[in-house]
């Protein structure tokens, strides 16, 4: 069972991860987007960690609502309203539990990306973070290692797709042959799963 404590280690994690991540992101970000997703989620999840640092929600879903909060008011661009959608939906679907299953994390977190995809649009092959998010969740019932193993993939697999969604797509078909920082930073959320459970 995910308890509170699993679901503040997950934040932290991917907080963390994306400090030591900032630099790619942005890098990723220069020749398709406004070369600042980088900076703008480090923003955003330091401010996830200071919070949940202050403040001690008392249920898994509390931590991602407040976390989903944060990022929608301290992130600039698209990716604060899409991150922000993401974990608030997912920590709206896991209700008032004390503790949920991982069965019940991937069907909360399939909601999340439903509400993601509803906001922007956006679907999979469109070289997004969807196109990491997708499979990371069809693999999440299988295991932790398994959804980061699918969204590493996912957001390599971008690199040859022509941008459909975003900011990208402005640029047509020059979108081709960069891989998508969305996709990219969505696959660091998974990946931190991995090392809140500790595997």
């Amino acid at each position: 069972m995910l308890d509170v404590g699993f679901f503040r280690r997950w934040m932290t994690a991917t907080a963390a991860s994306v400090d030591r991540e900032a630099q790619r992101l942005t890098d990723l970000d220069s020749p398709i987007g406004d070369a600042d997703h980088g900076s703008n989620l480090q923003r955003g999840f330091n401010s996830v960690r200071a919070t949940l640092e202050k403040e001690a929600p008392a249920t898994p879903g509390a931590v991602l609502v407040l976390a989903g909060r944060q990022l929608i008011s301290t992130v600039g661009g698209a990716s604060g309203p899409l991150y922000g959608s993401l974990l608030r939906k997912t920590g709206k679907e896991l209700g008032d539990a004390a503790e949920v299953t991982q069965e019940q994390l991937a069907q909360a977190l399939r909601a999340g990306v439903d509400a993601v995809m509803a906001l922007g649009g956006a679907s999979p092959g469109d070289k997004t973070m969807i196109d990491a998010l997708v499979p990371a969740v069809d693999a999440l019932s299988e295991s932790f290692a398994a959804a980061k193993a699918a969204a590493d993939e996912g957001a390599v697999a971008t690199t040859p797709l022509q941008a459909r969604k975003g900011r990208a797509s402005y640029l047509g078909e020059r979108s081709i042959g960069h891989q998508d920082p969305g996709a990219t930073s969505s696959a660091l959320l998974i990946g931190a799963l991995v090392e809140a459970a500790g595997e």
